[in-house]
């Protein structure tokens, strides 16, 4: 199945926007999503971790329209219409950072949250968290266009810092690590972490 729906001759990224309730009401165009009133629409964000449990993070893109320049989790992405939200997440941290995953599993199936940048723009999102592991880290192939830097991490250290203030990250990661403060690490979620 095709990410892209093609729009006038040419290849067009769509989100899928929801209801208040989480309910599919249409698509739009990617592009034309972030703004000063941003709709609601499906997202999803994923943790990758490696065999030794460390958290790779990335540094987002200075292209990107949503805070670009910004530490933040492993991979963020939209499931394309029709698309399973399984099989977005393997395709965009393959797109974006050139490894396959095991043992995925979603951790906070309800996430949702709304984020304002400096400049006005908006994220608001319905954005399930998953956790995934990478079993070649060498492998690791990030997309410039998408991935300015990253580095491995270890995740209680990680966490311990965002959530104290000490080290900053995108308004979605920090809220989804203080939701996944309950959860048990890696080695917990991950199975063979």
């Amino acid at each position: 199945m095709s990410v892209r729906q093609g729009v006038a001759g040419a290849d067009v990224e769509r989100v899928v926007l929801l209801s208040e309730d989480g309910r599919a009401i249409g698509t739009a165009p990617k592009a034309q999503v972030h703004h000063r009133d941003t709709p609601l629409h499906l997202a999803f964000s994923c943790y990758v971790v490696d065999s030794s449990g460390r958290l790779l993070l990335t540094r987002r893109a200075w292209s990107k329209r949503t805070w670009p320049g910004v530490w933040t989790n492993s991979c963020c992405g939209h499931p394309a219409p029709g698309e399973a939200a399984d099989v977005a997440v393997r395709r965009r941290v393959r797109q974006e950072l050139g490894v396959e995953l095991t043992d995925l599993r979603v951790v906070l199936p309800d996430f949702r949250y709304r984020a304002v940048m400096e400049d006005g723009t908006v994220e608001n999102e319905i954005c399930p968290v998953w956790v995934a592991s990478c079993p070649d880290p060498a492998s690791l192939a990030p997309d410039p266009d998408e991935v300015v830097e990253h580095e491995w991490t270890d995740w209680a250290r990680f966490r311990a810092d965002v959530l104290t203030g000490t080290r900053d990250v995108s308004p979605w990661c920090r809220l989804q690590l203080a939701a996944m403060e309950e959860l048990p690490g890696p080695d917990e979620l991950v199975p063979g972490t």
